[in-house]
């Protein structure tokens, strides 16, 4: 019992000196997939996502969040239980992709302009795949098909919505049994919204702003790429191991299920581009198992970016436990509603 108990204590640790034994002894390897995790961050990765950091940063300046928080308020509040301040996040979640939203709701959560609790929830449903990473890159170059990617983009979309209006029926139904908490939530959920009017930007502040918003964004851009290399490290490890082949094995027997499936699912658990990758490469008649899993992982975002938007978060002290919940619950209603579709006859694509 104290050896569970120490090794328990020392788990971190331990996982930490294994890693650094497995990068030595798989040194080629890890070298190749450290490249290719370079390659895939810098081809896809900085194109798609650092112009819309940039983007983030200089909206901040002008007074676009503020139109949408007194506008969409009256929207906001009855669908998913949360100020107008919101739909900022939700919106750009939803065009840029992971993990823009994240980054968002805790900026709007350090300028006092959402409780807590609220931010917590707007982390389940507002950081999400972008557009261009679904059709492109998973409908176009992984499928070779574009409706594919409009396919599944339908489904993330759809779902991210179930998943706000969802966790906002859980926090009346939390709310209704506690008076206090539901007066304070209101109270600091519709205050500050003053704070985000900004000056007219003069020309001569221009240059400072995109230099300040260029350098905001490739620190993210940069701590993105990081995580991308490091966990196409891990893949690789555990390839080296035969760890991912010797637990799909074992789960594939208990459940009758194609290895293939678990080794893909078990890969976008961790990294969900490559998880994503794997899955497309699978040879099925049934192509519809294909997309219900792609589906899954593009909602629920993999390991790797739950610990991006940890990264972001953690400066602020907010929970990860509803967001965890809330990609779980995303990526499950995901993979519903790419069934639901695929089972109209006029969009079955079944080979």
């Amino acid at each position: 019992m104290k050896v569970l108990s120490y090794l328990k204590e020392k788990s971190i640790s331990i996982i930490f000196i294994l890693y650094l034994f497995f990068l030595v002894l798989f040194t080629k390897s890890n070298f190749n997939a450290a490249k290719k995790g370079i390659t895939l961050w810098a081809n896809n990765v900085v194109p798609s996502l650092f112009p819309f950091f940039v983007a983030v940063e200089l909206l901040k300046h002008t007074n676009l969040i503020y139109f949408l928080s007194i506008k969409l308020d009256k929207y906001m509040k009855p669908i998913f239980n949360l100020p107008g301040v919101a739909s900022f996040p939700f919106v750009m979640g939803l065009i840029s992709g992971y993990p823009v939203g994240a980054k968002i709701v805790s900026d709007l959560y350090s300028n006092n302009l959402c409780t807590q609790k609220e931010a917590e929830r707007m982390l389940a449903f507002t950081n999400n795949s972008g557009p261009l990473f679904i059709i492109g890159t998973v409908g176009c170059s992984f499928y070779s098909n574009t409706s594919i990617g409009i396919l599944l983009l339908i489904s993330h979309v759809l779902s991210s919505i179930c998943v706000g209006i969802i966790l906002g029926i859980i926090s009346r139904i939390n709310s209704a049994t506690n008076k206090f908490t539901a007066n304070s939530t209101q109270s600091a959920s519709t205050n500050n919204f003053s704070s985000l009017l900004q000056g007219d930007i003069r020309i001569a502040d221009l240059g400072g702003i995109l230099g300040s918003a260029i350098v905001s964004a490739i620190k993210s851009i940069l701590m993105i790429g990081g995580f991308v290399t490091i966990f196409s490290v891990i893949l690789s490890i555990l390839n080296n191991t035969k760890i991912l082949t010797i637990i799909s094995y074992f789960i594939s027997n208990i459940f009758h299920i194609n290895s293939d499936y678990i080794v893909g699912l078990l890969t976008g658990f961790l990294e969900f581009t490559n998880g994503l990758y794997k899955i497309s490469t699978i040879n099925n008649k049934m192509l519809s198992i294909n997309l219900i899993l792609s589906s899954f992982i593009i909602g629920f975002g993999g390991i790797s970016v739950t610990l991006q938007v940890l990264n972001i978060i953690s400066k602020n002290k907010l929970s990860i436990k509803t967001y965890i919940f809330g990609k779980l619950l995303h990526g499950t209603i995901s993979a519903l509603f790419t069934f639901l579709i695929l089972s109209i006859p006029i969009f079955s694509l079944n080979l």
